[in-house]
């Protein structure tokens, strides 16, 4: 019997573009982003699903998926594949769809991010506060994969890392800002006070602060712990620890103003001047000895005079960055500048590496033989200098900061990110080997939550600041994979790791939702900044944030709601109601809310548009009736936002439906069309009325349906119907 021909099977996933379709032959071609193409036959039994939020149920479109197949629609498969001599055969058995239509990517909706905050923050509010009572004691650090604290006994669970209970405060803190939750203000203010209570020690004389690493709690007592125990900084104050003890008091401070968490910034920053600040060549250690809190200390090993990322470039997104714009004081903008001055100068490695220098000398020499370091790159870092330059870039326009952002951008991709499959990867080595590896992996190919959150939010400020279409693609495929995989639809909350194919892998730490380095902190901060540049830069929708200071506490009792540090002239504020009531005393421009005096705490509600948007669309419901609110045209580009938001305003059921239109000037037929079909797909006796004002025209066309309840003033507003339209269909 002759030998059977060597055979290979495996399962893996492709992501790109479909080219091609064969519906006959149950087969269609796709092309990756390194630009191979694929021809992928359909399994009789293949399923195909939408990517779902948190908290929706599952979106099959298994009966369509033949009719899905559209060329130019980003799809991922989960495919087998068959290797054999004669060539290899990929059978597709699963296809998950980013895209409900073409073009139309679920996570652009603008309640999506919205929506999984709210999830987000939920998930860790039950699993540290069962009962729904915010005592910070009970906290832990660790957090298991189904939102429950490990058994406390035999020692496995009584630490309270500082920095995790900070991170997740600031989680809070800005699920509040988006959502104006009560519940999440209430956890991250007591939050706030039990950091400043047992995790920060004040030293008066010197007019200092600095912040313990944690607090054991047992039944025998509480044991505070000053040095670091995380194994990159045993023994030591790592700036970093300090830097993010400060993330989540901040964030609070944004929404309510409170003093006292100003005075921590302030003895905080005091700290970072007299003892981590290099006053002969500039920026900051990374370490103090926590005796004598000097960063030459030979105690401190490998770590002493050393200068890293951390020290230098999480300044700006853990706090700096925030503080600034709770404040606008010159002082926290020329530390921005400083740092980001500091990574332009000395992080770049051209042309050795596309990859930064992440660890230096006190000199600024490069560091390639620290501990696990070495010359190697973490590829989310270089992806976080593109971010944080570009922001920075609009407080401080140096053409350094956009130039060198530029260039990660177009380096990444092709060297730390999965051509094949789609994500970002974790430590890669700084120089490539000589064949096809690249640069390869240092310890696996898996992929962490984090570091996809630092591409979606660099190349989506990016394509907003820039125009430039590729960044917006690469924004949009980030979004894409980490939508698709790191959502747990079982559990809650965000996967720690994915496997290269965006399977979840599930062991030691990375098992956890909680630990050193997880807390509800980039999950949310993803979830916030997207919104914000999707909606406000990319000028697709409006964006409302919520605020609940003090009024006499504020400097002028001025509250500044600039939602991030964005380029002069492209957002505006656009409303603002104080304690649920219109209020019209505010700057537009500068984004300022000049508020009522006050000594007690204020509700204050803003929107925040694009410049350039020319049709405002918002709905809401107050229980029985929904309202849609319509400002200017209704033409084709309007016409995707306006079929979310009366989809939106019928997913309540509501008994009434109100399309407040104000002084529309024109509505092209697809609009009027969409309003009909939104009326046959409410339930029977449902009310549909339409009122406010209207262009002649407009109020003609809606009239002529005979579908609607009207309560139109008819005013001249300009042209009514948009070029090319004949009114709507009978």
């Amino acid at each position: 019997m002759a030998n059977p021909s060597p055979r290979l099977t495996f399962s893996d996933t492709l992501a790109g573009y479909i080219t091609s379709s064969d519906p006959a032959r149950r087969r269609f071609e796709l092309r990756t982003a390194d630009g191979r193409r694929h021809t992928v036959e359909i399994a009789e039994n293949a399923a195909a699903r939408i990517v779902r939020n948190l908290g929706e149920d599952y979106r099959d479109c298994s009966h369509r998926l033949i009719d899905m197949l559209a060329e130019g629609r980003f799809v991922y498969v989960y495919a087998i594949f068959y290797e054999d001599p004669s060539g290899v055969v990929i059978e597709g058995k699963e296809l998950t769809f980013p895209e409900e239509d073409r073009g139309v990517y679920v996570f652009e909706d603008p309640d999506w991010w919205l929506r999984q905050v709210t999830e987000v923050a939920d998930f860790y509010l039950r699993g540290h506060f069962p009962d729904g009572k915010y005592d910070w004691r009970k906290f832990r650090t660790k957090l298991t994969l189904a939102g429950t604290h490990l058994p406390e006994f035999g020692g496995q669970d009584v630490r309270q890392e500082t920095d995790t209970i900070s991170r997740l405060v600031y989680g809070l803190a800005t699920a509040y800002l988006m959502t104006g939750k009560e519940r999440f203000l209430e956890a991250a203010e007591t939050g706030t006070d039990y950091l400043r209570t047992q995790m920060k020690i004040h030293d008066a004389a010197a007019g200092i602060a600095y912040w313990y690493h944690g607090i054991d709690i047992t039944a025998a007592g509480d044991r505070k712990v000053l040095a670091s125990e995380f194994g990159d900084d045993y023994d030591a104050i790592p700036m970093y620890e300090q830097i993010y003890a400060l993330a989540g008091p901040v964030q609070t401070y944004r929404v309510t103003g409170d003093p006292r968490i100003a005075e921590d910034l302030d003895q905080t920053l005091a700290l970072f001047r007299e003892h981590f600040a290099d006053p002969v060549h500039g920026g900051f250690f990374s370490h103090l000895d926590p005796v004598a809190l000097d960063p030459k200390a030979d105690k401190l090993g490998r770590n002493r005079a050393r200068k890293n990322w951390n020290s230098i470039g999480d300044h700006a997104p853990a706090y700096l960055i925030n503080a600034f714009l709770a404040t606008g004081r010159r002082d926290l903008a020329d530390m921005l500048e400083q740092t980001a001055d500091a990574i332009v100068a000395h992080f770049p490695d051209e042309p050795d590496s596309p990859f930064v220098q992440e660890r230096f000398h006190e000199d600024w020499s490069p560091d390639r033989s620290w501990a696990w370091q070495q010359d190697r790159a973490v590829v989310g870092h270089n992806l976080k200098i593109a971010w944080n330059l570009t922001r920075i870039a609009a407080l401080r326009p140096k053409a350094a900061y956009g130039d060198l952002a530029r260039r990660l951008a177009e380096t990444m991709p092709e060297a730390g990110s999965d051509l094949q499959r789609g994500g970002w990867y974790d430590v890669v080595e700084r120089t490539a080997s000589h064949g096809p590896a690249g640069h390869r992996f240092v310890w696996h190919d898996r992929k962490a939550w984090w570091q996809q959150e630092q591409a979606i939010l660099a190349y989506l400020i990016l394509a907003g600041t820039g125009g430039d279409p590729e960044h917006l693609r690469q924004a949009r495929e980030s979004a894409s994979f980490y939508n698709a995989f790191f959502l747990d639809h079982d559990d809650g909350g965000v996967y720690y790791n994915v496997l290269a194919s965006g399977l979840p892998y599930l062991l030691g730490n990375e098992r956890l939702k909680g630990s050193h380095a997880m807390a509800g902190y980039h999950s949310v901060e993803l979830c916030y900044l997207a919104a914000v540049y999707t909606g406000l830069l990319l000028g697709r929708h409006p964006l409302t944030l919520h605020f609940k200071p003090t009024p006499d506490f504020l400097p002028g009792r001025q509250l500044r709601v600039a939602p991030d540090l964005l380029p002069a002239g492209q957002v505006r504020l656009d409303a603002v109601w104080v304690d649920d009531r219109p209020w019209h005393d505010y700057d537009p421009e500068a984004m300022i809310v000049n508020l009522p005096a006050g000594d007690r705490p204020t509700r204050v509600r803003v929107m925040l548009v694009p410049s350039t948007m020319r049709t405002h669309l918002t709905g809401d419901t107050d229980g029985k009736t929904a309202h849609v609110h319509v400002r200017g045209p209704v033409g084709d580009e309007e016409l995707g936002r306006f079929r979310r938001v009366l989809d939106s305003a019928l997913s309540g059921d509501p008994e009434r439906v109100e399309v407040h239109l104000e002084r529309v000037n024109a509505m092209c037929r697809q609009a009027v069309n969409e309003l009909l079909v939104s009326r046959s797909k409410a339930r029977l006796g449902t009310e549909f009325a339409i009122a406010g004002s209207a262009a002649p025209q407009v109020a003609l066309a809606l009239a002529a349906t005979d579908a609607f309840v009207l309560d139109l003033d008819v005013v001249e507003v300009g042209a009514a119907l948009l070029p090319g339209d004949r009114g709507p269909s009978r």
